[in-house]
């Protein structure tokens, strides 16, 4: 069967938060913009999250953000995190410096899709994508079915919110920019997730609950109400598989504030938790959110980064398409302004999960419960690093009697930490400078290996 062929300016794969963020980014400058999702129009928004989100504020002001809050934030009191100890019991409180909160991931999604559609961006469910258009090197378009009929979609850009593992970069022949293609499954996360009604409510609906696991992993407990619990658990895919549902299901039922609780949903996910990609653009191509590695690599998170991502994405891609020119030159912006942000923290807190790979739960949890709550939040929160007092370091040494070799380690990660923090402040502003700093990177990085004894990651 012949395909027929549809024209946009701008393509994007992906109706997630990056996609509606790109795609609405996009309309809003005028250009004609079409978004292909492979859900139905009812299931769009449908993924599994953990629904936690530290702070409200940093969302793109592209859509109606007022209404997001109001609609699909049904939790908006969240102040602290706890960290549960799996071996003693103990808790480590920590207070967040902004209110955060716990969203309906499905109603989230839905006022994502509409506010993209009130935007002037053309929807079209029930499409699966499953090739690029890539005559001459350059990205020009892609290749769908939709609703059992096979399409052709051009486009002068496509953007490729397709999330973790996306397909097009597998179809994509992506050798002739610097488009990182160094991504395996061992840098991801594998997922699972349950919704929870409960009879009575917790006493901790003001925080998010963290408790690490085999397999460096961590369950989660995500308060979306009172009486409306997201938990979850996630594993390193470095590590020997886990029984996801079944080690969920056995913390579940120890825990006494759970009795009676019935299970509203259930979903799994694959997500990155390793850096952000090095370069996430190609001519005619840029990929965003998941399927840019844009997600905390520490917490899972990835609503935010995403949601930013993807609007300079598509803020570069307009004035790509203004001029003409849809090089991997004129794309590189992006990639800059994603390293010198976020992408730079994020890259710092992967330190932190190469070093966990080094060590066992019984290492980790002793040293970790011993450093200071506001120090560690800073290291896996919005800083990726943390600083600490002598007397808090010393303080700390003598709570990890015993483990001291592993807590030198750990000071030297976070050294670590801070100076590729400043490698990436020095990110190039034009691929033709792109090798000279990945081996700078790489020989951070390589200093990093030699003090966990870690095994390389990329």
């Amino acid at each position: 069967m012949t395909s027929a062929t549809e024209a946009y300016d701008i393509v994007v794969v992906g109706g997630g938060t990056a996609g509606c963020f790109a795609a609405t980014t996009a309309a809003r400058e005028g250009l004609d913009v079409v978004l292909l999702e492979r859900k139905s129009e009812e299931n769009g928004g449908y993924i599994a999250c953990g629904d936690g989100i530290k702070g409200k504020s940093s969302f793109p002001d592209v859509l109606d953000r007022e209404r997001l809050k109001d609609e699909a934030f049904t939790n908006q009191g969240i102040e602290r995190a706890v960290f549960e100890n799996p071996e003693t019991e103990e808790t480590i409180e920590i207070p967040f410096n902004e209110t955060g909160g716990v969203v309906d991931r499905w109603k989230y999604g839905q006022i994502l899709l509409e506010e993209t559609a009130r935007a002037g961006v053309d929807i079209h469910y029930n499409t699966v994508v499953n090739d690029v258009v890539q005559p001459n090197g350059t990205v020009q378009g892609v290749t769908a079915v939709r609703d059992g009929d096979p399409l052709e979609y051009g486009a002068e850009v496509v953007i490729d919110a397709a999330g973790a593992l996306s397909v097009l970069q597998d179809k994509a022949d992506l050798s002739a920019s610097t488009f990182d293609t160094n991504v395996n499954y061992s840098q991801f996360c594998s997922a699972y997730r349950e919704v929870l009604e409960i009879p009575e409510p917790v006493e901790w609906d003001d925080a998010l609950v963290f408790k690490p696991t085999e397999e460096l992993g961590y369950l989660w407990y995500f308060p979306r109400s009172a009486t409306e619990i997201n938990a979850g658990l996630g594993f390193q895919m470095t590590e020997e598989p886990m029984e996801l549902v079944d080690v969920l299901k056995n913390d579940i039922a120890n825990r006494a504030e759970f009795a009676d609780a019935t299970v509203k949903n259930k979903l799994g996910a694959a997500l990155p938790t390793r850096r952000p990609y090095d370069s996430a653009v190609h001519p005619g191509y840029v990929a965003v959110g998941d399927a840019a590695g844009h997600v905390n690599p520490c917490t899972g998170g990835g609503i935010p980064g995403a949601a930013k991502a993807a609007h300079w994405a598509a803020q570069v891609a307009v004035d790509a398409i203004s001029d003409g020119d849809v090089s991997e030159a004129a794309l590189w912006e992006y990639n800059q302004r994603v390293q010198t942000d976020f992408g730079k923290r994020f890259a710092a807190m992967d330190l932190y999960n190469i070093f966990g790979t080094a060590h066992d739960l019984g290492e980790l949890v002793s040293v970790v419960t011993a450093i200071p709550g506001q120090q560690l939040v800073d290291a896996i929160g919005k800083k990726g690093t943390a600083e600490m007092s002598f007397g808090l370091k010393l303080k700390t040494v003598m709570k990890t009697f015993g483990h001291w070799r592993t807590l030198y380690e750990l000071y030297k990660v976070q050294d670590a930490a801070g100076s590729l923090k400043d490698v990436y402040d020095s990110y190039p502003d034009s691929p033709g400078h792109f090798d000279a700093w990945k081996a700078e990177r790489d020989a951070l990085m390589d200093q990093v290996y030699d003090i966990t004894g870690a095994s390389p990651k990329y």
